[in-house]
């Protein structure tokens, strides 16, 4: 039987042995390419093409696009329709807003595939320089911008906001379900609470959206 100092012994013994082995096959021929192999990443897998079909500011377009593509640069690398602008590119700021089948949406968090059949509405879409929509008129009228960085989709927004509440969709800025809502300032800034504007204008913004439900802008 032997003593507990001899196991103990016969355990340093056994750890010795399995370093000095460890040692020796690491230092084996094709071990240290075997290791260079198991740390290189695998080549990346090739991007899935697939055609989608949209219809955009009223005219159909079909793209040939990776399916990893959001609907935000289709829109800008692809159709080149640029107003639409891309901001936190996190659904956080509210800059790339589009308004697809009736309702606003952040175009960075949805892939265009997946709007396949839909209809979208830019800013392009709303209105010209030389016939803006009401609400691109009321933001002019109220300096509704600075930078205007933001302005494309607060327009965008604020265009589809309108017609949330004359369908009655609630907030929690809405006193009663029933009836007619107020277009009131608080519910302007609810509603609107996703679109960030660094420059600080909000105040203009609510006083444009509020003439336009007021139609006081044509």
């Amino acid at each position: 039987m032997p003593s507990c100092d001899e196991g103990m012994k016969l355990t340093r013994r056994q750890v010795i042995a399995g370093g000095v082995t460890t040692v020796a096959m690491s230092a084996a021929p094709g071990a240290s390419s075997l290791a260079a192999e198991l740390a290189t990443p695998p080549p990346p897998r090739p991007p899935v093409i697939s055609t989608v079909a949209l219809t955009v500011n009223g005219k159909r377009r079909e793209l040939e696009l990776d399916t990893r593509t959001t609907l935000l640069d289709a829109l800008r690398e692809h159709l080149k329709l640029t107003g639409t602008k891309k901001g936190c590119d996190h659904g956080q700021c509210g800059a790339c807003t589009v308004i697809v089948n009736g309702m606003r949406i952040n175009s960075c968090l949805t892939l265009a595939a997946m709007h396949e059949g839909d209809e979208v509405t830019t800013i392009e879409g709303l209105g010209t320089p030389d016939a803006p929509s009401p609400m691109q008129r009321a933001f002019l009228e109220n300096d509704g911008y600075q930078c205007g960085y933001c302005t494309p989709g607060q327009i965008c927004s604020a265009t589809a906001m309108l017609d949330e509440i004359a369908a009655g969709w609630p907030s929690d800025a809405s006193d009663t379900l029933d009836g007619p809502m107020e277009v009131s300032a608080d519910e302007i800034r609810e509603r609107m609470s996703g679109n960030i504007c660094r420059c600080g204008a909000y105040a203009n913004i609510v006083d444009a959206i509020r003439d336009v439900a007021a139609g006081e802008v044509a």
